[in-house]
């Protein structure tokens, strides 16, 4: 059997490295127009090739995002733009609009082509129709069950890769493909300016009535009836690798370095464990509790299993929970001294506790007992945003390691 990719979301240049060190096989990100998330840093053309490098530098692949759905205006940009990529060694294109392959099958006849989740592929014989149009990869809509896609993959055999979702936001769509946002403030979700207004505030009123809230829930004042729990399969991977799953997706390129280092990481535990001894794979709880330790909203299993109940619902608050504050980024170590160089990324104080973490390895827990500025001058905290200073570790540690700590 065939390992299952790791595929990370790769906001900007800085996760699509981070992703590559703490275990992804591959990362997908978008360019600076025409994926659907204009809001994450998303790479230029210079930031493309570095990242490009770097990953194939070390056998991994990297993934360009073209998923809008682009209106008249947006088809000249759009083939201009591909001229200039197409040179770059992307080792696939993900897309969702038929003439958005067709023009990437133009320009760059050698294309891998991934169909991307806003496609809405539910089905073996729609499968069956991108594969005759050259396309390599269905990214599959996310309200199938485990079941539908075991047989799609008896159905296609080795036609078509099937890709999935496995951990991340869930909006309330299909398959991403939401009016709601150019309904209610006229920024479209299918070009990449989703207002996100799932994760709005509701209350119901009737017409005639204004001021009479009606409850819902049990609360006059209002409730999220449209917030989705996230989705984390990390307790059910050996049923998505049997079901023939060759790719397990990360949703979050416009999360942080910290989440997609922390989701990877797990995930990456999960995949090996499982390959390294299938017969006696056995899920451990240690690595939930580390997923819980990023920012997120409650979990849920989505469509994998049946339809969403209400119990795959947050009613009461759209807000993350958040246990843990990134603190620091190691930049380098020094053996000889025990020092590492850190990059600040929130507020840290001499005693504090703290958790360090790296990858490939356990995270470990000491006290932070010493701490110094670059010119070795001694400091009782850390508060400037991105503060270079130098703290003195119980063990080593290295690159892209990770400080964090319980919040208060």
């Amino acid at each position: 059997m065939k390992k299952i990719e790791l595929l990370a979301p790769a906001g900007d240049l800085e996760k699509l490295i981070i992703a590559i060190d703490y275990g992804a096989d591959a990362v997908y990100f978008g360019g600076e127009t025409f994926s659907l998330r204009a809001g994450a840093g998303n790479l230029g053309i210079e930031d493309m090739k570095a990242g490009i490098q770097y990953a194939h530098e070390r056998g991994k692949k990297c993934y360009l995002a073209l998923n809008i759905f682009p209106h008249n205006e947006d088809i000249e940009p759009l083939t201009a733009y591909l001229e200039e990529i197409k040179d770059l060694g992307l080792d696939a294109y993900i897309a969702s609009d038929p003439g958005v392959i067709e023009l990437i099958q133009q320009i760059i006849p050698d294309a891998e082509i991934h169909l991307s989740t806003q496609a809405n592929m539910t089905n073996y014989q729609t499968a069956k129709f991108w594969a005759k149009q050259g396309v390599g990869r269905i990214v599959i809509a996310r309200e199938l069950t485990i079941r539908e896609i075991r047989k799609l993959k008896e159905e296609l055999g080795d036609a078509v890769e099937l890709e999935a979702f496995v951990q991340g936001a869930m909006c309330i769509s299909y398959s991403g493909r939401c009016l709601l946002s150019n309904f209610m403030v006229n920024r479209d979700a299918n070009r990449g300016a989703c207002a996100h207004p799932c994760r709005w505030k509701y209350s119901l009123v009737e017409e005639q009535r204004p001021g009479e809230y009606y409850p819902i829930e049990e609360d006059e004042r209002g409730t999220y009836i449209l917030n989705s729990r996230d989705l984390c399969m990390i307790e059910h991977m050996p049923d998505l690798i049997e079901a023939g799953v060759e790719s397990a997706k990360i949703e979050g390129r416009m999360k942080s370095v910290f989440y997609v280092a922390t989701v990877v990481r797990v995930y990456r535990k999960a995949i090996d464990a499982y390959y390294h001894d299938k017969e006696n794979f056995a899920f451990k709880p240690e690595w939930l509790s580390e997923l819980k330790k990023v920012s997120h909203r409650e979990f849920t299993t989505g469509f994998y299993f049946d339809k969403p109940t209400s119990s795959s619902q947050n009613y009461q608050t759209s807000a993350y929970t958040r246990e843990y504050s990134f603190i620091g980024l190691v930049k380098s170590y020094d053996e000889q001294t025990g020092y590492a160089t850190v990059e600040q990324r929130n507020k840290m104080t001499v005693g504090d506790e703290i958790e360090v973490f790296g990858p490939f390895q356990d995270h470990f827990t000491q006290m932070l007992t010493e701490m110094v500025d670059e010119t070795g001058n001694p400091l009782d905290s850390a508060p400037h945003p991105q503060q270079i200073v130098k703290i003195k570790m119980d063990k080593p540690v290295g690159v892209n390691f990770m400080l964090r700590k319980r919040m208060p």
